[in-house]
């Protein structure tokens, strides 16, 4: 297989032995996975980009700010071992490391499209489980409202996230219900392979009807709240960056249009679609919100 190709369906590991597998045997290696994890039928009919157009452009400032940067900083970074703690408003709190993250549910092949507020996009099939099976484990207490995420952050690691001008660690968030949503999955592979560093190994999310930077990297804390969490781009630039940020064509950047954007691997542009092609299925989570307001 070449890095250019996209994994045949059917060629992936089972569960334990990608677990084993995950931050020891880069994506870019050309090990091809044995059967054993199902396509979802959540997933698009749309072909994958080229693996090698989407893991050379990418966004993950801990490791640069340009597209090409993060494939080149974070080879060398360390993603074993690795704990995710989910606490806050929860019954059963966790620390789960990742042989255990990965048992909690059957992984399967979701074939999602990723939109980037800078207007450029791309499908890949991600491999996971509905994050939701992890947070149900945890029982969220009756006042849990919001989950807050938070990314690993070592500046040895990422001497480059000086540079960035935002804080860290990086943190994101979503409401209880868009949490809990079926679409929002816990990610630890795309294209039958685990996570490449600069994807967000060895863990990370997928809101698919969410801009790309909602979907936080490299994740190594859950906490549930009963108030709605600070992230990070809130922080730093709140008149651009809203928390809720679905994907709405109609609601432009304030330094760009969102109306139109460009597919990895594909010479033209393309018309945006509301909610990123999700709104059947997700629509129903803001009936009554002013999209504009609560962008």
């Amino acid at each position: 297989m070449t890095d250019a190709a996209v994994t045949p369906k059917g060629l992936y590991l089972r569960r334990r032995d990608f677990l084993k597998l995950a931050g020891l045997v880069p994506a870019a290696s050309g090990v091809r996975m044995p059967g054993g994890v199902a396509q979802s039928p959540l997933s698009t009919s749309e072909p994958p980009t080229p693996y090698n157009e989407a893991v050379h452009y990418n966004n993950f400032y801990e490791f640069g700010t340009g597209k090409t940067d993060p494939a080149v900083e974070a080879r060398n970074f360390k993603t074993r071992p690795w704990t995710v703690t989910v606490g806050g408003l929860v019954q059963k709190p966790l620390a789960l490391d990742l042989d255990s993250l990965g048992s909690l549910a059957p992984l399967e092949e979701r074939i999602y499209p990723l939109r980037c507020v800078e207007a450029w996009s791309a499908v890949v099939p991600w491999i996971g489980y509905p994050l939701s099976a992890l947070l149900a484990r945890a029982a969220p207490g009756a006042r849990a409202r919001y989950v807050a995420f938070e990314s690993f952050y070592d500046p040895r690691q990422m001497p480059r996230a000086r540079q960035a001008g935002i804080p860290f660690p990086y943190r994101e968030g979503l409401r209880l219900d868009e949490a809990m949503h079926p679409l929002t999955i816990l990610c630890l592979g795309m294209y039958g392979a685990p996570l490449p560093p600069q994807e967000g190994a060895p863990v990370r999310l997928i809101v698919p009807w969410k801009y790309g930077f909602k979907s936080i990297k490299s994740i190594v804390k859950i906490t549930l709240t009963e108030k709605q969490p600070p992230t990070t781009w809130r922080l730093s630039a709140p008149s651009e960056y809203g928390f809720y940020s679905n994907v709405n064509p109609n609601v432009d950047h304030p330094r760009w249009s969102q109306a139109k954007e460009h597919r990895l691997g594909s010479s033209f542009s393309r018309s945006t679609i509301l909610f990123n092609g999700f709104g059947d299925q997700v629509s129903g989570l803001y009936s009554g919100m002013d999209l504009r307001k609560f962008f």
